[in-house]
């Protein structure tokens, strides 16, 4: 059975498969990067009241699983999240600054969960960082395959 929130006037179920790079796919999301990174999204969501419920980075790439009152809007919180992120992250560590013009790009991808299982996408979440590239495709064959 699903979890379902409410605010004064929803009762809602909303999750979302959230995809965002930083400019020109650097690798950059490494080290402190990538864990300062997951707490200041952390914090984003619990200020915005959503709930993370998976999160996981690739180099050149972040996953998040996201619950998002309908209200507040799955675009409210991706725009605070890396609006807030390259604020802090550039001014945190400097080679951010020398090697982008701006961390994140413009593009992201958003996808409702809802046409697969929730565990579906937590396990492609999940396995982000242990997957070899030569794998990789098939990988996302296998995802494919699950949607349809």
């Amino acid at each position: 059975m699903n979890k379902f929130k409410s605010n004064n006037n929803i009762v809602f179920d909303c999750k979302y498969h959230v995809i965002w790079c930083p400019k020109y796919r650097r690798k950059v999301l490494i080290g402190d990067v990538e864990k300062r990174l997951k707490e200041i999204l952390i914090d984003v969501a619990l200020d915005t009241r959503c709930e993370i419920i998976e999160m996981e980075t690739d180099v050149n790439h972040i996953h998040i699983l996201v619950s998002v009152d309908p209200q507040f809007g799955i675009m409210k919180f991706i725009k605070r999240a890396k609006g807030r992120s390259s604020n802090l992250l550039r001014k945190e560590f400097k080679h951010l600054r020398t090697k982008l013009p701006t961390l994140w790009t413009n593009s992201t991808l958003v996808s409702s969960v809802g046409s697969v299982s929730l565990e579906v996408v937590k396990k492609y979440i999940e396995n982000q960082q242990t997957s070899q590239r030569p794998n990789a495709k098939q990988k996302w064959e296998d995802y494919l395959k699950d949607v349809n």
